[in-house]
């Protein structure tokens, strides 16, 4: 069953990808994907386009979601897979976290304002698919375009990030809410692409033993922001928390994204994947 290749994390304009929920599993299906889950940012809307074309085109499907969640000083993101994407009590929570990013966005328009950054917040609603969700990413293509910096990564590294002028600050769902938002709509918790917290070992090994204790299942392993050390170092914490194995590109589109649909390394073989739960 590791041989499957499986992508079970990535973005479409339902979000902040480049390409829409059909064009990601059409994308997925040329790559050749086996299995792929849609988890876009806080909101279900692209499953349905998604599904109707995995469905055409005879690819396996999993409806998922990526949840943002304010954990210590952190913001973290936990990917439900095979959820129930008419499951009322998920619909509601994933509302209330979508509530404050109107408000955000114009936040950090403001902020990168004040470093001579003009117009920053118009710019980005013209990458914007779904309007209800102005992210960071929609802010780092404008930033590219009027050449602020070469890439998206720069644009984060140097703008976005914690501690860069135009980071702000945002409470979203507990990490207790979005486990039980996942888990009551019949899903699987994972944890998404944890080597990009800046978390010490200790507050990593909190996260992994929380995460396990409100009923979180999986973790992602290895994805298109690990690179080979990481992998392992996340290979060894799930058999110490006995979580199972998550593997994803975190596709946001061809010109976004370290890695293609499908092309995330192999997971260790002595790990049980999470698709083996998943029906």
């Amino acid at each position: 069953m590791n041989a499957l290749n499986a992508d079970l994390h990535c973005h479409s304009t339902a979000s902040d990808g480049t390409l829409s929920p059909a064009e990601v599993v059409r994308r997925a299906h040329a790559n050749g994907v086996d299995l792929l889950a849609l988890t876009d940012h806080d909101e279900l809307l692209g499953i349905a386009d998604a599904a109707a074309e995995a469905a055409d085109i005879g690819l396996r499907f999993v409806p998922g979601v990526e949840i943002s969640v304010s954990w210590l000083d952190q913001t973290l993101h936990i990917v439900g897979l095979g959820v129930d994407p008419a499951n009322q009590a998920l619909i509601s929570g994933l509302a209330q976290v979508r509530g404050g990013r109107d408000g955000r966005a114009m936040r950090i328009g403001d902020e990168l304002a004040r470093i001579g950054i003009h117009g920053a917040f118009e710019g980005a609603l013209r990458y914007v698919g779904n309007p209800a969700l102005v992210t960071r990413a929609h802010f780092a293509r404008y930033l590219v375009e009027i050449g602020v910096a070469k890439n998206v990564h720069d644009v984060f590294l140097h703008y976005l990030a914690r501690g860069k002028p135009g980071y702000v600050e945002h409470v979203w769902a507990t990490l207790e809410d979005a486990v039980g938002w996942i888990k009551g709509a019949g899903g699987l918790a994972v944890i998404a692409h944890p080597g990009r917290y800046r978390l010490s070992c200790a507050e990593m090994n909190m996260l992994f033993e929380q995460f396990r204790d409100l009923g979180g299942e999986a973790v992602e392993v290895s994805c298109g922001a690990h690179d080979g050390g990481q992998l392992l170092a996340f290979a060894r914490m799930a058999r110490k928390y006995g979580l199972l194995a998550s593997r994803a590109s975190d596709f946001h589109g061809p010109e976004d994204s370290p890695i293609d649909l499908g092309r995330a390394s192999p997971l260790p073989p002595d790990l049980t994947p999470v698709w083996t739960r998943l029906a």
